[in-house]
């Protein structure tokens, strides 16, 4: 077991310290977790994934049981998820998750801010492939035995197991699994009553770019201004 680090957190996640943003964010997931598998739960891994999620950023109850309606409604608008690829300054690669009922605003918006902080937005494939989609699970370390955790999920798709931060810089355990493993993984959690911190779909870069300080804050400002889009879910970086 070693230490994971997670390069795309950093000073780049001040919009989600906005509550109302993290709200609007897992809102539409609901939706489009709703629209995809139906509202039970039960048969709906995504969407018992949301609920988690929901939990761990204190979303009302109020505020899910709204979303799941909605979803439901005759009048909802749909939403797209689309994946933008593209180099911030420095040829740092950025992947960009959005969720939009307008593709062509939301385009437009991912273009210009790339353009306005130094960098490019690329075609479909022209950075995806230095990335790795997986699942990853935070869990509070209390009680637990990491390594004897890892070998009786080994089987279930486990493929790294370390320490971590959460999002208020306590200790948490990251589990990570292949994305066609992530409903295997996260049954075999939910067997063993171990409810996840948070439970997320993230593009894991297989390499990782260093720059000095200066440059560093080139990229996470418009890490920054692409997060603040209200078009924009989440943002992936491989800076180091």
């Amino acid at each position: 077991m070693g230490r994971i680090f997670e390069v795309r957190k950093s000073s780049m996640f001040a919009r989600w310290d906005k509550m109302a943003k993290n709200f609007t964010r897992i809102g539409k997931e609901i939706i489009i977790a709703v629209k995809a598998g139906g509202a039970d739960p039960n048969g709906n891994a995504a969407l018992r994934r949301c609920f988690q999620n929901a939990r761990s950023v204190g979303m009302p109850k109020d505020r899910v049981e709204a979303a799941i309606k909605r979803a439901q409604g005759k009048e909802l608008v749909n939403y797209d998820e689309i994946l933008y690829e593209g180099y911030g300054p420095h040829g740092v690669a950025i992947l960009v998750e959005t969720a939009t009922d307008n593709h062509v605003r939301t385009v437009a918006n991912v273009k210009s801010i790339f353009n306005k902080g130094g960098g490019t937005l690329g075609n479909s494939g022209s950075v995806a492939f230095q990335f790795k989609k997986m699942g990853v699970f935070k869990l509070k370390p209390e009680g637990l035995n990491p390594e004897d955790l890892e070998l009786e999920l080994i089987d279930f798709g486990l493929e790294e197991l370390g320490e971590g931060t959460g999002e208020n810089g306590e200790d948490v355990l990251v589990l990570r699994c292949a994305f066609a493993d992530f409903g295997n993984l996260q049954k075999a959690l939910e067997e063993k009553s171990l409810n996840p911190i948070s439970a997320e779909l993230e593009w894991i870069p297989g390499t990782t770019v260093s720059l000095d300080e200066e440059g560093a804050q080139d990229v996470l400002k418009l890490v920054d201004k692409l997060e603040q889009d209200e078009d924009v879910q989440k943002v992936f970086h491989n800076l180091q």
